[in-house]
């Protein structure tokens, strides 16, 4: 079903990375969920405002809130799609997150309305009559949204769409609520215990759940968070495996909207090597990048010297201490500076971004180290964060 639709209404539905198709399968996935959550709210909130049922009812708005997310999404990827322009030159990606965050508050005021409205209906009980066909209305609502929530996470899984799959993730939810309730109804219907508000107030703590797990989705890529490690990793493996490239450090990452990325990265290549040949392979490689990856990548060139015995001693030395102070520390851009009365030491250290280091300290700590092993020799350390999480060739 899922591969009829998407070769039916995608054209070139194979080439991913295009921002046209993507947007395609954006705009698609809207007018799917919009379609398939309004024909479930209209029928549930017939039926529980026919059979006096405010878990069915609730459950019918909580649909309604899903097709005005479906209309969010749909001009969502039709404004992010658009071109850079002179005022955004990165794009118009992130609208997509701004749409997503849009959509976890209203579901939020959802969530907090069907409360209030449940509570009234446990103050105030008024007998539900439960029918055979509300029973049928809420058994094909929840085999539809399992469909559903399976068609947005092979979509999102697709195009990486945070805002698609955080849609996944409330039809799922959905599943459960009207699950529930439907539970709800029949043992309300076999046993005469009322328990109809009650129901509601599950099906409303859903929503707020569901909210609130959107808007962690959505606020993470805009506050900048961690690059997914496979895209870390094919960057890396990219640049690594052209000849000439001694090692990689410094890899940052710049998200500008799914699948929209800017990146810089340092590459190590021989000092005595060519200085023309060294940067027709930066060259090739960023080419290649933006080409195979999609992604902008700009290198920095360090040329390193590999062939002299004191610089390759040293620099062990310095490893051996960085690391015995902890083993996720590495080191990078190696060099020594000799002079009449002592030695310059020059490198950076790298430090993983989520341990809270002063840098005072660990500074403070390797010359200490450094000078022990000789006073003359002089440290010039520079403390860098990792910002990727990953590590080739103790590089990163």
């Amino acid at each position: 079903m899922f591969d009829f639709l998407i070769r039916r209404f995608i054209a070139d539905s194979q080439n991913h990375e295009d921002p046209s198709v993507r947007k395609s399968y954006g705009v698609f996935s809207g007018i799917i969920g919009l379609i398939v959550n309004i024909v479930l709210s209209l029928s549930k909130i017939i039926a529980g405002t026919v059979f006096n049922s405010i878990s069915v009812t609730a459950d019918g708005i909580n649909n309604m809130s899903d097709a005005g997310s479906s209309i969010v999404t749909l001009i969502g990827f039709k404004m992010s799609g658009k071109p850079a322009d002179r005022d955004h030159p990165f794009g118009h990606a992130r609208i997509e997150y701004l749409t997503g965050f849009i959509l976890g508050i209203a579901i939020l005021l959802v969530g907090v309305e069907l409360i209030r409205s449940s509570a009234n209906k446990i103050m105030d009980p008024q007998p539900a009559t439960y029918s055979t066909i509300m029973f049928i209305i809420l058994a094909l609502s929840i085999a539809v949204k399992f469909w559903l929530s399976r068609f947005y996470a092979k979509i999102a899984e697709i195009i990486s769409s945070s805002t698609i799959k955080a849609a996944s993730a409330d039809s799922t939810n959905d599943v459960l609520a009207t699950s529930a309730v439907l539970i709800g109804a029949l043992i309300s219907k076999f046993t005469g215990v009322e328990i109809d508000g009650y129901m509601g107030i599950g099906v409303a703590l859903f929503v707020l759940w569901s909210g609130i797990q959107i808007l962690k989705s959505i606020l993470d890529p805009i506050l900048g968070q961690m690059p997914d490690p496979k895209l870390v990793e094919s960057i890396e493996k990219k640049i690594l495996s052209y000849d000439g490239i001694l090692n990689i450090h410094d890899l940052v990452i710049h998200n500008y909207g799914p699948a929209v990325y800017f990146a810089t990265v340092h590459a190590e290549v021989h000092a005595n090597e060519s200085f023309l040949k060294s940067h027709d392979i930066i060259d090739c490689i960023e080419r290649d990048c933006a080409r195979d990856l999609n992604i902008n990548l700009v290198i920095h060139m360090d040329p390193i010297i590999t062939d002299d015995e004191e610089v390759n001693r040293l620099k062990k030395m310095t490893e051996e201490i960085v690391t015995n102070i902890d083993q996720r520390f590495t080191i990078h851009d190696f060099r020594i500076v000799k002079g009449e009365t002592h030695t310059n030491l020059i490198f950076d250290v790298v430090v993983p971004a989520e341990l809270d280091v002063s840098a005072t300290k660990l500074i403070h700590r390797i010359e200490k180290a450094i000078k022990t092993e000789d006073p003359n020799y002089y440290p010039v350390i520079t403390i860098d964060k990792n910002y990727v999480s990953t590590c080739i060739n103790g590089s990163i």
